[in-house]
């Protein structure tokens, strides 16, 4: 058996390899392969995942490592798939280029709904698969519908406990299983991959003169959530309710593909605060600035890292911005909004919840059963209803006690739509289908040219 992993972060790959390690994979008894993909808009202007600092620690678990991009080149992986009468064709081609033969061949892969992982799965249409998931997308419901010759094969989601004691959504309508990676393999992992990474942070940041609280930034307008201004605005926030919190030097780690600008705003608030700034200008991940810095304090709106930060690391952790996050995010489906609403729910807002600030994130049992979890599956419920059917009687019991102090993670056309307690009694799906209201509209817009 031949198996074959896929990964396009640093951070999926130190997942795959942690889950290798920690057995879940079976002792190697057959070859494996690495197939890096790069997915970044640009990806002849940005760094590849094999082309980074560590990965030849990562390297040492394959026998081979093979490029995605170059395989279907001139294509952008995050938009190419195979058409369907081709995909025999491209095994083919794939079994000649990789080397595998006749072999049986089995998949791992992240982001089984979009390609590249749904294109290669496609092509090797008779291989099980198992899916990873390496941040908080995997507490949310599946995005998109999945063909059933490909759901049917899906053997286990693998992901991080980074919100102990919550099951994940992803994939749970299908009936698919979900395994914890352990954190013990995981940590070693970060460690070791993080390496050839602490020479240049040693060099950038003195251990005689550490900051104390780390800014993460996620480029959120890349996204189209928010503006560039607005994430701007954002940045300065955080770095104001971390000074305020009583932090002297603060550390920013800028999202890869995020503009200067962003730090040139955050230097002329630190000189005007009279604190010192550093800008991190090296190729590393968060969790390799905590194992060096090992800050008292990170900072930022609804990144996975917050959570390795406080799961892994112990490290407190605060949020800034996310009520703003959940007004814009558009649209209901999106796969950031459970990400985003669990870290709303259980972190204390940085410039609100001063009190809380400093503390170590405190996940009680029965906080996650009793408050989070709920939450989770009813916003998981509006979020894809038909997907998630039995759950309906469920949100309608919790919306019916809890959405006062919740209303902020729904929306009221949505409520509406699905007729769920705190919509309106007016459905906006009837009022636009009614003949007389469509004529009424198309007589207005004709008069107005």
């Amino acid at each position: 058996m031949i198996q074959i992993f896929m990964a396009t972060t640093q951070y999926g790959a130190a997942s795959v390899v942690a889950a290798i390690r920690a057995g879940l994979f079976g002792p190697r008894e057959g070859r494996r392969l690495l197939v890096v993909g790069n997915t970044s808009s640009i990806p002849e202007l940005s760094r590849s995942l094999d082309a980074m600092p560590g990965f030849e620690e990562i390297r040492l678990e394959f026998d081979a490592v093979h490029s995605w991009n170059e395989t279907i080149a001139p294509h952008h992986p995050s938009g190419w798939s195979p058409r369907v009468e081709d995909t025999v064709l491209w095994e083919r081609a794939l079994r000649l280029a990789w080397d595998l033969g006749d072999e049986p061949v089995e998949i791992a892969c992240e982001s089984i709904q979009v390609s590249p992982s749904r294109a290669v799965v496609d092509i090797f249409a008779d291989s099980p698969i198992d899916v990873y998931a390496d941040g908080l997308m995997s507490y949310g419901p599946t995005r998109n519908r999945i063909p059933v010759g490909v759901h049917s094969r899906i053997r286990r989601l693998l992901h991080l406990d980074l919100v102990p004691g919550l099951r994940p959504m992803l994939l749970s309508e299908y009936g698919v299983e979900p395994v914890v990676i352990p954190n013990e393999p995981f940590l070693r992992v970060l460690e070791q991959i993080g390496g050839n990474g602490l020479a240049a942070l040693e060099e950038q940041l003195p251990a005689d003169d550490r900051p104390t609280a780390v800014l993460l930034g996620q480029y959120l307008s890349a996204l189209e959530l928010i503006t560039v201004a607005e994430e701007d605005a954002l940045h300065v926030r955080m770095l104001r309710g971390a000074v305020a919190a009583g932090h002297r030097h603060v550390l920013f780690k800028p999202h890869p593909s995020a503009p200067a600008q962003y730090s040139q705003s955050l230097e002329r608030t630190a000189d005007e605060l009279g604190v010192r700034l550093s800008v991190l200008d090296v190729p590393v991940l968060a969790e390799t600035v905590y194992q060096h810095v090992r800050p008292d304090l990170v900072v930022g709106c609804f990144s996975t890292a917050l959570m390795t930060a406080s799961a892994f690391y112990g490290i407190p952790v605060a949020r800034v911005g996310t009520e703003l996050l959940l007004e814009r995010i558009t649209p209901y489906e999106n796969s950031n909004r459970v990400p985003l609403t669990v870290i709303d729910a259980v972190l204390p807002d940085l410039e609100r919840d001063t009190a809380e600030v400093g503390k170590p994130l405190d996940l009680s049992p029965e906080l996650i059963t009793g408050e989070l979890a709920p939450l989770v599956r009813t916003v998981s419920y509006c979020m894809q209803s038909v997907k998630y059917a039995p759950l309906r009687d469920e949100a309608v019991a919790w919306l019916t006690n809890r959405l006062s102090a919740h209303a902020k993670y729904f929306k009221r056309r949505r409520l509406t739509s699905l007729g769920l307690p705190g919509g309106s009694g007016i459905k906006a799906e009837g009022l636009r289908r009614n003949p007389a209201v469509r004529r009424l509209v198309r007589t207005i817009r004709t008069a107005q040219g």
